[in-house]
């Protein structure tokens, strides 16, 4: 949530941000237009109280000199009752302002692009020799800003899809019988080579001074409410009839809810946490949009980074979680992009958000693996987790970002290390030691 005390002071900067996100300006209309009845009452309620003090120190006065107080205790009883029906009226307005608050998106920062859609989101950088077609050659310079390296290969890769069924690493007509679309059952040596994913980053993670945490897997409203943006989000999420809670869809909101409502030492921070979490969501994007094989599904496992900092930190810590992810990327040689998101592309909660895209040769397109994020306050405020300095309490910053969603890395794996003649793919070298193989085939 906003600081409301900043949007009060300089309204113009969240009006401008909102404008760059193409978010709908109203619900700054509508906070003002509550918060001024607010005050309004507020004046009212307090003219009202001291009228009640000085009706309260003349009854005092009438009985001690012997007379009857009787007309000042009748209008003390009339201003009690208006000030009960006020102060309802107040909480009622207090709540509403509050929700529409939480709509509020977050400021920008200063190097986010103006811009909308991801099409005019900003190379940062490209790694890696890309295995590109002929057909795909143009779309790839463009798509690196003529940065990128890599190299033509004579024949399009299978996808990732033939290549499961054909290795028998999937099954994804019985898993359709069994959960419905966009689920999958993995086999085999994919089984495996998911668990060296997980195992390989966890320890990447700890290396790095990370404390690995496996979160609960459900989480109340008011967690969830507090660790993302429900208003926008509410579709996405599983609701468990009868109960107050929610399937999680990312490890980012248990962590983020972990320290709800409570206060830090300030030498405590920076806190690193590695979140461990299989990752629920019920709309996997757009409308007949990558229906097959294992890259959008409403179940993944995913391993994400976390931190706890203090404000001055935070665009340091924002850098440190995308070389972290980077370095993941890198060690297990698939190429990427990273890309600055213009501001049109971003949700409520992130000032600034940077994607990792791999490059993927059957598609023969670059897609996201990868999304690191500084929220700054926002979503601590809305968690209510602040640390204690001498000069009193102060919301943290939080950040986070993902280290490998084991899915789409296996469509990278699958489709970046497959050999020419279709008779399997290698592993990365870096995963050997987690798999005891280095080859998948029939």
């Amino acid at each position: 949530m906003i600081d409301i005390k900043l949007l009060r002071e300089s309204p113009k900067q969240f009006y401008d941000a909102s404008k760059a996100r193409g978010f709908d300006e109203r619900y700054l209309d509508e906070f003002f237009r509550l918060d001024k009845e607010w005050r309004d009452n507020l004046k009212v309620i307090n003219e009202l109280k001291h009228e009640k003090n000085l009706q309260s120190s003349l009854i005092s006065e009438l009985i001690k000199k012997h007379e009857s107080p009787e007309n000042s205790k009748k209008q003390v009883r009339e201003i009690n009752s208006k000030i009960d029906s006020m102060e309802e009226s107040q909480k009622l307005i207090e709540k509403e302002r509050e929700r529409v608050a939480r709509l509020i998106p977050n400021l920008l920062h200063e190097s986010v692009p103006v811009c909308m859609g991801d099409e005019n989101s900003v190379v940062v950088r490209s790694w890696g020799t890309s295995n590109v077609c002929e057909d795909d050659v143009n779309y790839f310079k463009e798509a690196t800003a003529n940065s990128g390296k890599f190299q033509i290969i004579p024949k399009r890769p299978t996808s990732h899809v033939d290549l499961m069924q054909d290795l028998n690493l999937v099954d994804l007509e019985r898993a359709s019988k069994t959960a419905g679309s966009r689920f999958y059952y993995l086999k085999n040596r994919l089984v495996k080579l998911e668990m060296a994913l997980v195992n390989y980053a966890v320890d990447f993670l700890s290396e790095r001074g990370f404390t690995i945490v496996e979160p609960p897997f459900m989480l109340t409203y008011k967690a969830m409410e507090g660790a993302t943006d429900m208003e926008t989000f509410k579709d996405t999420l599983y609701k468990i009839e009868g109960e107050d809670l929610y399937l999680i869809s990312t490890s980012e909101h248990p962590i983020a809810s972990m320290y709800l409502d409570e206060t830090m030492e300030e030498n405590d921070l920076p806190v690193r946490l590695a979140g461990i979490s299989p990752c629920f969501r019920r709309e996997a994007g757009a409308h007949g949009k990558d229906t097959k094989g294992i890259f959008r599904v409403h179940q993944f496992t995913k391993i994400e980074q976390f931190v706890f900092c203090k404000p001055e930190d935070s665009w340091d810590f924002l850098e440190e979680l995308l070389k972290n992810a980077e370095d993941i990327f890198r060690s297990l040689n698939i190429p990427y992009r990273v890309v600055n998101i213009c501001s049109g592309d971003l949700g409520n909660l992130a000032a600034k958000k940077y994607d990792i895209e791999a490059w993927f040769p059957s598609q023969g397109k670059f897609r996201e693996v990868v999304s690191a994020s500084n929220d700054t306050d926002y979503q601590a405020r809305s968690l209510n987790v602040k640390y204690r300095t001498k000069e009193g309490n102060r919301f943290v910053h939080t950040l986070n970002s993902t280290a490998i969603a084991t899915t789409r890395t296996l469509v990278a794996i699958m489709e970046n290390f497959q050999t020419q003649d279709e008779s399997g793919f290698k592993v990365p070298e870096a995963l050997v030691p987690y798999t005891g193989f280095d080859f998948v085939s029939k």
